[in-house]
C-alpha cells in the first residue's frame, strides 16, 4: 500500500490550460442538456437538411418526453436498452433523449450493418426495441420475432412494425416518475477497445454531463461552441464523435444543428451556404473531398469559423490545403475514444490570428480531467516531450465494459486511470501530439474495424489454416483491412475468393482491402499475433 502511494506522488499528470469548472453532475443528461431551455425555446433545435423542417428547442423537449412516455407504453423499462438503427435525423435525437428520459438506455448500431452484425449487438446488449427506417426492416424482422423485440419505424410502418408516432404522439403525463442516479447507464455505443472484438461501453449520466461541460460549459469564449453557432451534422450519430461532441454539445449551449442523413459534397456545400453553418466538425476524408473538389469555390462558405477534424489523425499537408480554402477561420483537431467518454483532448480557440494552432496537435487536455503519458514497459509516467502510452483519469471515462469486468480490468486501472493504448507525447505549451499506437483497431475514414472480428470469420472457413488482420495505408480512408492467410493443405483458394467470403457477412468498411498469402503468421510465444512484424513486411513492399 505505502509503494502504491509513493508511486501516485510520483506521478507526472498534465491538467487542461483552463482552470477547472462547476459542473452539475448530480443532473440527469436530459435534465442538464436542457437545463437553460428558457434562455431559447423558441429558436431553431434541428434543421432537417433533407427536407427542410425546423424543431425549435421546445418541440424537441415536449416530443421527448413524449417519445419517453411511449417506449414506457411499449413495455420499455427503467434499465433496459433499445437500440437506433438509424442514419442521421431529427428521430435519432428525439429517441435518445426519450431513451434518457425514460430512464433507459440507447445502444447505436450502424444501418448499414449485415443482420448478423446488427444481432451480435442486439443480443450482446439485450435489446428490447429497435428504432430504424424501414428499408432496414427486413435485417432485423426474424431477430426481433426470435427474442421478442419490437421494430418502430420512422417512415412507414411495414408488417409487423409500429410507426414512430406511436412514441412521438404519446401523452408525455403518461410518462411515470423516474429515478435517475448519475451512476446510471444512458448510451451504449460498441467499442473494440485496444484489442479484441467489439464491447459495450457503459457511459453514465455523470460521465455524458461531465464530457459535455468539459468542452462547452463556462464563460471562457475559446471552447468549442456557443448558441449563436450553426452546427453541421453530417457525421453519423451512431458514431460517439457525433453523438457527443455535435449533438449533446450542441444540444446544451442552444445552438442549431443541422442534419445530413449522409454525406454528399456538392448538398454539403449548397447547405454550409444556405443555413450560413458556423462550425462544421469532420474527419479527414471529408477535409479531402472539400479540399479537392472544383465545387468548393462555387459556394459562399465563409459564415464557417471552425472546423473541427476528429476520429482520424489529421496530416499536415492536408491541413495546408484546407487552410488555403478557408482562410478566416480555425482549424483544429480533438482526440477522443468511445470509452474516454470520448473527448480527451481538444484544440481551444486562443488564436489571435487564424491558424495560430499547432500544426498536427490534438489540442490540450480537457478541464476536470488529469493525463499521465506512461512508459508502456515500466509503467512509470514520462515528462513533456517523451512518448509513452496516453492515459486518462475523470468523471467522464466510461463505467466499464457491459458484462466484461476482465477487459474493464485491462482498460482502467485500480487508480482510475484509463490506458488508451495510444501512444503520444505533451510538448512545452501542454499540446498534446499523437505518434502512433499500441491498439490493434484499424481506423478506416474513422469507422473502427476489430482485427479480431475478421480474423475469426476467416478461421471459419475450412481452406484457411491461419490468419491474421492489420491495417495498411491508404490515401482516401486512411487505413484499409488487408488479411494474411496460411492455406489448408492442399486448398487453392484464392484472394478474390477470400475477399468474397468476408463482403458478404460484414458492413463496407469492414471488408478485406488485399490478401497476402504466407507460410506461418508470426506469434509470440503466449500464440500472440505479431502485428508489428505484418505491418513492417507490408511497409517493406510485401507482394505475392
Amino acid at each position: 500500500m505505502e509503494n502504491s502511494q509513493v508511486k501516485q506522488q510520483e506521478d507526472i499528470v498534465f491538467r487542461s490550460k483552463l482552470p477547472d469548472i462547476y459542473i452539475p453532475k448530480n443532473l440527469s443528461l436530459h435534465s442538464y442538456i436542457f437545463q437553460n431551455i428558457s434562455d431559447y425555446s423558441s429558436k431553431p433545435c434541428l434543421i432537417n437538411g433533407a427536407t427542410g423542417r425546423v424543431y425549435t428547442y421546445a418541440e424537441v423537449e415536449i416530443t421527448s418526453r413524449r417519445v419517453a412516455s411511449g417506449l414506457n407504453k411499449l413495455g420499455v423499462k427503467q434499465g433496459e436498452v433499445i437500440m437506433l438503427l438509424l442514419h442521421n435525423s431529427p428521430e435519432f435525437v428525439l429517441s435518445f433523449l426519450g431513451a434518457s428520459y425514460r430512464g433507459a438506455i440507447a445502444t447505436a448500431a450502424n444501418p448499414l450493418f449485415t443482420s448478423a452484425e446488427i444481432a451480435k449487438q442486439a443480443k450482446a446488449s439485450n435489446t428490447k426495441l429497435i428504432i430504424t427506417q424501414a428499408a432496414y426492416a427486413d435485417k432485423v424482422k426474424e431477430l426481433a420475432s426470435d427474442h421478442d423485440i419490437k421494430i418502430v419505424c420512422i417512415d412507414s410502418a411495414p408488417d409487423g412494425c409500429l410507426h414512430f408516432s406511436e412514441l412521438s404522439e404519446a401523452d408525455e403525463k403518461d410518462l411515470p416518475e423516474v429515478d435517475i442516479v448519475p451512476e446510471d447507464v444512458v448510451a451504449l455505443p460498441y467499442s473494440s477497445g485496444t484489442t479484441g472484438l467489439p464491447k459495450g461501453v457503459m457511459l453514465t449520466h455523470k460521465g455524458l454531463v461531465t464530457s459535455v461541460a468539459q468542452q462547452v460549459d463556462g464563460e471562457n469564449p475559446n471552447l468549442y461552441f456557443h448558441s449563436e453557432d450553426v452546427i453541421l451534422c453530417v457525421l453519423p450519430m451512431f458514431h460517439i464523435y457525433a453523438l457527443n461532441s455535435i449533438m449533446l454539445c450542441g444540444l446544451r449551449v442552444g445552438a442549431a444543428i443541422l442534419i445530413m442523413p449522409k454525406f454528399d459534397i456538392n448538398l454539403l456545400l449548397q447547405l454550409i451556404e444556405k443555413h450560413k453553418v458556423t462550425v462544421a466538425p469532420i474527419v479527414p476524408p471529408i477535409v479531402l473531398a472539400i479540399a479537392k473538389s472544383p465545387e468548393t469555390d462555387k459556394y459562399d462558405l465563409s459564415s464557417i469559423r471552425m472546423l473541427k477534424s476528429g476520429a482520424a489523425p489529421l496530416g499536415k499537408e492536408l491541413e495546408d490545403t484546407v487552410r488555403a480554402k478557408f482562410p478566416t477561420a480555425i482549424l483544429g483537431q480533438g482526440y477522443g475514444m468511445t470509452e474516454a467518454g470520448p473527448v480527451l483532448a481538444m484544440c481551444l480557440a486562443f488564436a489571435k490570428e487564424p491558424f495560430d494552432i499547432k500544426a498536427g496537435a490534438c489540442g490540450t487536455v480537457v478541464r476536470n480531467a488529469e493525463m499521465k503519458i506512461v512508459d508502456p514497459e515500466t509503467g512509470d509516467s514520462l515528462p513533456r516531450n517523451q512518448p509513452g502510452e496516453i492515459c486518462i483519469r475523470g468523471d467522464q471515462i466510461m463505467k466499464g465494459y457491459l458484462n466484461d469486468p476482465e477487459a474493464t480490468a485491462n482498460t482502467i486501472d485500480k487508480q482510475g486511470w484509463l490506458h488508451t493504448g495510444d501512444i503520444g507525447y505533451i510538448d512545452d505549451d501542454d499540446e498534446l501530439f499523437i505518434v502512433d499506437r499500441l491498439k490493434e483497431l484499424i481506423k478506416y475514414k474513422g469507422y473502427q474495424v476489430a482485427p479480431a472480428e475478421l480474423e475469426a470469420m476467416l478461421l471459419a472457413h475450412p481452406d484457411i489454416l491461419d490468419a491474421a488482420v492489420v491495417a495498411m495505408k491508404d490515401e482516401g480512408a486512411g487505413e484499409v483491412p488487408v488479411a494474411f492467410v496460411v492455406r489448408s493443405d492442399k486448398s487453392n483458394i484464392t484472394e478474390d475468393e477470400i475477399k468474397q467470403y468476408i463482403y458478404k457477412q460484414v458492413v463496407f468498411y469492414k471488408r478485406i482491402s488485399r490478401v497476402f498469402f504466407v507460410e506461418a503468421i508470426p506469434k509470440a510465444p503466449s500464440g500472440k499475433i505479431l502485428r508489428k512484424n505484418l505491418r513492417e513486411k507490408l511497409a517493406a513492399g510485401f507482394q505475392n
